[in-house]
């Protein structure tokens, strides 16, 4: 369509020039002019007219040879762009015209060239905010080659960069103010003055002072350890303080009114409150030395107290019966009194957990032994409301329990003598020997009673079975004696009483059945005989005892 156009105004313009050419002849025969002077205007107007044409066409070949000259230049600073933005060559789709050419390479190398400002400057920003967060985190910047255009790759790796390092920032702000504010609680309840330059900082009010390292935040994880250690080591003197002013209100028979008064008026930060607790300390110790018998009286009263406490025997006690028994109540006797009863509690504290678990031992032998004397009770049998099973059920529970008890008190008294690789004894005795001593007691009771029993039980018997004399004059009755009938009565109480005995033993069916008489305690002895020898003789067999 556009070449029948062009063709079209080709023609029309041969058209326009012949029509132009016949109208100046036609002037030209009117004016008059002859036919050389037609042919040199003739000349003229060619001459013209092809200097025009030709005018133009080096104009157009001129236009021709620039946009080949810009297609080229274009293609060139495509490339280039391409290759500085890591993008994939510019491809020309096929068919086109030089202009179209042109044109497609001279837009396409406006847009990168934009987008190349928009990179360069969106890089500036993300690298100046990168230096800064590198510089407070002490962290390396992202590296991008200096003068080198980013790739869209490198510009979403440093955006993703510098928003954890923005994360990280935040991170460390949070734990930095963390430890700052626990450091500054910790001095203030403690009443410490800042003295290094890493303490004032630590609780200066200025936010920016610190950047956020690993460094610096290892540094103020030690600060605030080192502050617990030290409030924790004031915490134990303000109450080692404590104690000692409880033990000497004690000693001395403060009134309990004085020593509360004094506690509520014991304020500030511990290193005040130590101050105060000192200076009561210093003044009821020299309270103390002018009481020196009654102190060390009760000093000894206590002292007792946790030897019984420790189960210790004579032996154990003696070393210090030279300072017990001494009346020259002096500052050191005092001292010795005080180092004796520091040594039992510390010790009372070392084995409390053995003493524990041998206090309920004790607790269980205790009802053992009151199960077994319950057994040779005949009141028992008045008892209702299934009283007996219960006994027999608890009995059960607490013949169980004996062994397991001593097991574990065996593993435990084991395993503190090999931690403190000293023997613990109880009365001077080795725990299991003075267990095994109370099975020992407890058999020789038993056989003891046995024996008791079996004889007055010889005694009744031997009563029983002594010669029945006949009387020679009847108490009542005629010459021929009581009827059949009086006699039958007379006897009923007697069936009567042998009637209430309980037959637990009988003849042979066969046979006619006479009711035997055995005790109660005869009988559960015998059926506990099995559990408490089988109890006995385990322990007993104990290599340790």
């Amino acid at each position: 369509m556009s070449s029948r156009r062009s063709e079209a105004l080709a023609f029309s313009l041969v058209t326009g020039i012949n029509h132009a050419m016949a109208r100046l002849v036609g002037i030209w025969d009117s004016i008059g002019i002859m036919e050389e002077q037609r042919v040199e205007r003739m000349e003229t107007v060619k001459k013209h007219i092809e200097g025009l044409l030709n005018d133009m066409i080096i104009e157009e070949e001129a236009l021709k040879h620039r946009i080949r000259a810009n297609i080229i230049t274009f293609q060139k600073q495509l490339d280039t762009l391409c290759l500085e933005m890591s993008m994939d060559p510019n491809k020309m789709e096929e068919g086109l015209t030089v202009l179209q050419i042109e044109k497609n390479l001279r837009l396409r190398v406006e847009v990168l060239t934009k987008e190349k400002g928009e990179r360069l400057k969106e890089l500036h920003g993300l690298q100046q905010e990168d230096k800064e967060l590198c510089v407070e985190l002490c962290v390396t910047p992202y590296y991008i080659p200096t003068g080198s255009m980013p790739s869209r790759t490198q510009l979403q790796e440093l955006r993703e960069h510098i928003q954890t390092l923005s994360e990280e920032k935040k991170s460390r702000a949070k734990v930095f103010s963390g430890l700052r504010e626990d450091i500054r609680k910790l001095m203030e309840e403690m009443g410490h003055e800042p003295e290094t330059s890493l303490e004032k900082e630590s609780v200066g009010h200025d936010e920016d002072i610190f950047l956020l390292t690993h460094e610096n935040i290892k540094a103020l994880k030690l600060l605030l350890s080192q502050m617990e250690v030290k409030k924790e080591s004031l915490t134990n003197t303000l109450a080692e303080l404590k104690e000692q002013s409880m033990c000497l209100w004690n000693r001395l028979d403060a009134l309990e009114q004085d020593c509360n008064v004094f506690q509520e008026s014991v304020q500030g930060t511990l290193s005040d409150q130590i101050t105060q607790w000192q200076g009561e300390v210093d003044r009821l110790t020299d309270l103390q030395k002018t009481r020196l018998e009654d102190v060390i009286e009760k000093v000894r009263q206590e002292l007792v107290t946790f030897w019984d406490k420790c189960n210790l025997g004579p032996e154990q006690r003696e070393p210090f019966n030279a300072h017990f028994c001494d009346n020259n109540f002096t500052e050191e006797l005092l001292a010795l009194h005080d180092a004796a009863l520091l040594k039992v509690k510390n010790y009372y504290d070392q084995v409390k957990p053995l003493l524990e678990a041998l206090q309920r031992w004790e607790k269980y032998w205790a009802l053992f032994q009151d199960f077994e004397k319950k057994a040779y009770d005949p009141n028992r049998f008045s008892n209702r409301g299934g009283a007996l099973l219960k006994e027999a059920k608890e009995k059960v529970k607490v013949q169980k329990m004996l062994p397991k008890l001593e097991e574990e008190l065996k593993k435990g008294v084991e395993a503190w003598e090999k931690d403190q690789g000293s023997a613990f004894l109880v009365q001077g005795r080795r725990v299991m020997t003075y267990i095994s001593s109370q099975w020992e007691e407890y058999k020789q009771q038993r056989d003891k009673e046995k024996s008791e029993r079996a004889a007055l039980q010889t005694s009744k018997k031997g009563e029983m079975t002594t010669p029945f004399k006949t009387p020679t004059k009847r108490a009542h009755g005629g010459i021929n004696g009581p009827t059949p009938n009086k006699i039958r009565k007379k006897m009923r109480p007697l069936e009567s009483s042998s009637s209430q005995r309980t037959p637990l033993l009988e003849c042979n069916s066969t046979e006619r059945k006479q009711p035997v008489d055995i005790s109660y305690a005869d009988f559960t002895s015998a059926l506990s005989k099995k559990t408490s020898d089988a109890v006995f003789n385990s322990t007993a067999k104990d290599p340790t005892f």
